[in-house]
């Protein structure tokens, strides 16, 4: 499967969680992330197909850069939930979660519907601006980005609700996993990564990624 028919299969599987109807039971409650409610949590999640349109619609203005280069310039990898970027994507999702559930599904849906005959169609070397940060990725890059973010808050949702998380075709798990070992390694370095794979005796207390 190529990157683009992953998302899509990845998208709609989380299209699926975010409908489950214990997303509005438990909406105005905490998260298992820090400082963050369910209906929160659950508009960022779905930010990660709805943004991706208008992403296909800006021209790319920047200088492109890796895969790798953008994960090093990303400050939100510093896990520091004081920081400003971490305080505006929470911001942001509560207050996009304020309207209510139904009309972040209505947009997931509509976002889906459009990807599925849109993202087919892009050529092989579409490259696209990101909306944060002065810099552009390729297509098939920004949607590797978005298919860890899918892979990361399903399971912080899921947990969230207390019901299992979703499995995601193969493919997806290893495309996500190679980039959390490549962001584990650049943090940890080699040995620590190698030895939490490898050996349990020598084992470092943690490899988190993110």
């Amino acid at each position: 499967m190529s990157v683009r028919e992953v998302y899509l299969e990845s998208a709609a599987i989380t299209a699926t969680l975010l409908a489950h109807p214990t997303v509005v039971a438990r909406w105005e409650a905490p998260s298992s992330l820090a400082r963050l409610r369910v209906g929160g949590l659950t508009a960022h999640l779905a930010g990660q197909i709805t943004q991706v349109p208008p992403v296909l619609d800006a021209p790319a203005v920047d200088e492109r850069l890796s895969l790798t280069e953008h994960f090093a310039r990303s400050t939100w990898l510093d896990g520091d939930l004081d920081s400003e970027v971490n305080n505006y994507i929470r911001r942001a999702a509560e207050e996009q979660a304020a309207a209510g559930a139904a009309p972040l599904l209505d947009a997931v849906a509509v976002a889906l519907a459009d990807l599925r005959k849109r993202l087919p169609a892009e050529p092989p070397d579409r490259v696209i601006q990101l909306p944060w940060g002065p810099w552009s990725l390729s297509l098939d890059d920004y949607l590797v980005t978005r298919l860890l973010e899918l892979a990361v808050h399903c399971d912080d949702l899921a947990t969230s609700l207390g019901v299992p998380t979703p499995a995601f075709p193969r493919t997806w798990f290893d495309t996500v996993i190679s980039v959390l070992c490549g962001l584990a390694t650049e943090r940890h370095g080699q040995t620590a990564l190698l030895r939490a794979l490898s050996r349990a005796e020598r084992a470092p207390r943690t490899i988190t990624a993110l």
